[in-house]
């Protein structure tokens, strides 16, 4: 099968006989144009399916008017959010966004960076995989001066800004209130510290524990991939305990989820019996029955910040301080999960 030739302005003009100029003035809607001109070459260019060469045109700019998206999960209702946020700026702004997921592997995240790098973006927005353990992958974009931002899962960097929210108060409050609805034996269910968002949800429920002079102990710490399943699989862990918890605190919605569902199949009473409180506000959470006490984590307005950020800088309003971390606020919602207090 024989290809059809590409359609250029150089055919419109010849057709229409006019200079190749008028007519690329008028594909950009320059008003210059006629209004009458440049109908007759939005006709043509229609019936011939004319394509605007962006490629060509951005490889002299220097600019590709793309802002690469790296995440851990597409199926994450927090993410989607982002996603969302960021797409707001950036359209706009008039700029394009690529995503792409890394799964939570460090490999995938690496080749992510590589295809990101490959594309030209002119900026990238990063939420870490759970495996990363250096930013080496992105040393590409850092020499190349192609603005980097982190957001809610990051590493302290000096090339970088972050933006997060304050995981530690976040968890600390969560915590909290556990304790303040009666709980003593309170079980944190989270994933492997390698990230700051983990790292400082645990320091923060520890510190809840401690200032109620609540002794850690560590089968209290469950480690997992914080899927809905692996809430499951945490139940299955709770119930093996003795004496039996009376509150969890979980570091994700999915995974507070499974593990509610878990153990009231087991004949748990929730929250009578065992208290949960989740993290994120995700929809699941007003959903599920008992209601999810959670933290309102504000993900559209996450990705507007980081987004806004970036685009600012591309377009030379304002520079991306290497030491700024953005942190915007969060706040406990507090539902029938874990209201002992009122049964």
């Amino acid at each position: 099968m024989i290809k059809e030739k590409e359609a250029t302005i150089y055919d419109i003009a010849r057709m229409l006989n006019i200079s190749i100029a008028t007519v690329s003035r008028a594909l950009k809607d320059d008003p210059v144009v006629s209004k009458k001109t440049k109908k007759k070459i939005f006709e043509l260019a229609e019936q011939l399916g004319y394509r605007s060469n962006h490629f060509a045109r951005n490889l002299r700019s220097q600019r590709t008017n793309m802002i690469g998206i790296i995440i851990p999960r597409i199926n994450s209702y927090f993410m989607s959010s982002v996603i969302a946020g960021i797409e707001k700026v950036a359209t706009e702004a008039g700029y394009n966004i690529i995503i792409s997921q890394s799964s939570e592997s460090a490999e995938k995240e690496i080749t992510n960076a590589k295809t990101m790098f490959n594309n030209r973006v002119d900026g990238l927005l990063v939420s870490l995989s759970y495996e990363t353990a250096d930013l080496a992958h992105f040393d590409m974009f850092f020499k190349k001066n192609v603005p980097l931002l982190f957001f809610d899962r990051g590493i302290e960097n000096g090339n970088c800004t972050n933006v997060v929210i304050d995981n530690h108060k976040a968890a600390y409050e969560a915590t909290k209130h556990l304790v303040e609805e009666g709980c003593r034996r309170i079980v944190h269910v989270t994933a492997p510290s390698g990230r700051n968002v983990y790292t400082d949800r645990f320091a923060g429920y520890k510190q809840a524990l401690a200032e109620h002079n609540i002794p850690f102990k560590n089968e209290w710490l469950i480690l997992n991939n914080l899927s809905q399943e692996a809430g499951s699989e945490a139940a299955a862990k709770i119930l093996e305990m003795h004496p039996l918890p009376d509150g969890v605190f979980v570091s994700n919605d999915n995974c507070a989820v499974g593990c509610l569902l878990a153990l009231k199949q087991a004949g748990v009473r929730v929250p009578q019996d065992i208290a949960i409180a989740g993290f994120n506000n995700d929809a699941v959470s007003i959903v599920i029955e008992p209601n999810l006490t959670t933290i309102n984590y504000p993900g559209y307005e996450m990705g507007i910040v980081a987004a806004r950020n970036l685009v600012n800088h591309l377009n030379g309003v304002s520079t991306l301080d290497s030491t700024n971390t953005i942190i915007l606020r969060s706040e406990l919602v507090v539902r029938a999960s874990s209201m002992k207090r009122i049964l």
